[in-house]
């Protein structure tokens, strides 16, 4: 791993730990919220009883924990950068007394196990955060085994993902976004189509499939929104931490008349979109 690899995960590290409390807060939401996306991850591994699974970002424990209730024979390592993200998840296996899945903090661009080493491999929305996806990408074909598979899941285009980007399009309005370089980790870094399917091809996989899934997320109100945006997006807590309380208040009540303006039948209920790529070693 080279030094400036290692300085954006030290970096993103301290983002995630950061943020760690509000992922509790909103944990029953957030896993509802990505559920779609975690069943399509199982469903293109074909989870069998014995298989040994690594989850990759697995942050408070999912897909792990429902991999880990398919593969009652097998074990499930869930792996995170985030050792606060991790400390939650253990906390959730001790009350659901899940026996079958080990935490260990890692970087997916220097993952501590050896070759050939998993039947199975997932992650759900960690992928357009990685430093260097190539690497991570080498480093998944590493220790998979032959004949094993890997399944990750991204977030499709901007246009397709209202719940995201209401928040950022109003807060342009008020105030210069910043504009993070070309490749650079971000939400929507992974979203060309074909793009993590050429990546996994270099890497070395084969049988590299790409499916587009839609679905809805229930924020329920306006206000819900806004404090969903503003304690779980380090990115929106720092923007908004540089504001005067006038220019915040302004910014809430856009917001809040923008979501207003879009309700279903009284109810906040935006769209999201992802890609699933799935493949075999």
């Amino acid at each position: 791993m080279n030094e400036q690899v290692q300085t954006t995960s030290n970096e993103q590290k301290e983002t995630w730990n950061k943020v760690a409390h509000s992922w509790r807060k909103w944990d029953e939401f957030t896993m509802n919220f990505l559920k779609p996306m975690g069943a399509a991850i199982i469903k293109a591994l074909d989870v069998k009883t014995n298989d040994v699974t690594l989850d990759i970002a697995s942050g408070t424990g999912e897909p792990a924990f429902s991999i880990a209730a398919i593969a009652k024979g097998g074990k499930v390592y869930a792996t995170d950068l985030s050792e606060e993200m991790l400390v939650i998840a253990q906390a959730y296996a001790q009350e659901r007394d899940i026996n079958n899945v080990e935490f260990k903090v890692a970087d997916v661009s220097s993952l501590p196990f050896s070759d050939d080493f998993f039947d199975k491999i997932s992650c759900r929305m960690g992928f357009m955060f990685f430093p260097d996806m190539q690497l991570a990408a080498k480093e998944i074909f590493r220790v998979c085994r032959n004949g094993g598979k890997m399944a990750v899941s991204v977030w499709a285009g901007a246009e397709k993902n209202d719940w995201y980007t209401t928040m950022t399009k109003v807060l342009s309005k008020h105030i210069e976004m910043p504009r993070p370089p070309v490749n650079a980790p971000g939400m929507f870094r992974c979203a060309a189509p074909g793009l993590m399917k050429q990546l996994f091809e270099d890497a070395g996989f084969k049988n590299v499939n790409e499916e587009t899934i839609f679905s809805t997320v229930d924020f329920g109100t306006a206000e819900n929104y806004w404090l969903n945006r503003t304690e779980m997006s380090e990115s929106v807590v720092q923007l908004l931490s540089t504001l005067s309380e006038e220019v915040r208040k302004k910014i809430k009540a856009d917001l809040i008349a923008d979501c207003n303006g879009t309700l279903t039948d009284g109810r906040l209920i935006m769209n999201c979109s992802s890609l699933i790529i799935s493949a075999e070693k």
